[in-house]
């Protein structure tokens, strides 16, 4: 099973559960993943329209680590030939986005691309950003297995933890992530009606008026 599957998976499995972070959920946090902040401001409360504005203007990371984020989103979610990458979803803005709105995440994420950057210099003598795909994806192999992580990168571990948890939600948290699921919401239904076998089993059947009269649909 390839990392996009094995995500998926996760998902569908505890969408309701450990996936989605406590805080990413609201829905100020889900429009903004969605791309959707005017469409809808229709049924927002005027302070809340006034705090997502407040929340879009403002930016917490740098260039450079915007840069380290959109790379590593990209490695943890990248694009296949269902749907598009982490930053075709936007989910580095997403990200800047919550660290914003839930500031207990900004310590531990700025922290963790600053130790990320270190460890990447005393290996490879370039900050991530600066190391090649190959290097990129061994440094990332180091602190993406807690149980297999040496104790020199329990910190990158903790960092990376929560770099995918944010990098998940802010995915399936918009249209491009919806489609990669399959889900389509709650959509009306047509019913065709008891099936000819159950009828059959309980001496039942439709009338000819009841047939004459009643639509008969397509099954979806």
């Amino acid at each position: 099973m390839d990392r996009r599957k094995l995500i998926k998976s996760l998902v569908v499995a505890t969408a309701s559960a450990t996936v989605f972070i406590e805080g990413c959920n609201t829905s100020k946090n889900k429009e903004n993943a969605q791309g959707a902040l005017a469409a809808e401001d229709a049924d927002r409360m005027p302070e809340e329209i006034l705090y997502n504005k407040k929340l879009q203007e403002q930016k917490f990371f740098t260039e450079h680590e915007l840069a380290t984020i959109s790379l590593l989103a990209d490695i943890i979610i990248p694009k296949d030939e269902i749907s598009g990458s982490a930053t075709d979803a936007r989910v580095p803005d997403f990200i800047d986005f919550i660290v914003i709105d839930k500031p207990e995440h900004q310590t531990p994420m700025r922290g963790g691309l600053r130790w990320l950057d270190i460890a990447c210099l005393k290996s490879y003598e370039k900050p991530f950003t600066g190391c090649s795909q190959k290097e990129q994806l061994d440094m990332v192999t180091n602190i993406a297995y807690p149980k297999k992580a040496t104790p020199a990168f329990q910190q990158g571990v903790a960092f990376f933890s929560l770099m995918r948890n944010l990098t998940i939600t802010g995915f399936y948290t918009t249209e491009i992530g919806f489609k990669d699921l399959g889900y389509v919401g709650n959509r009306p239904n047509q019913w065709n009606g008891v099936p000819d076998d159950v009828l059959q089993q309980f001496n039942m059947a439709y009338t000819e008026k009841e047939l004459k009269e009643c639509i008969t649909y397509d099954k979806i």
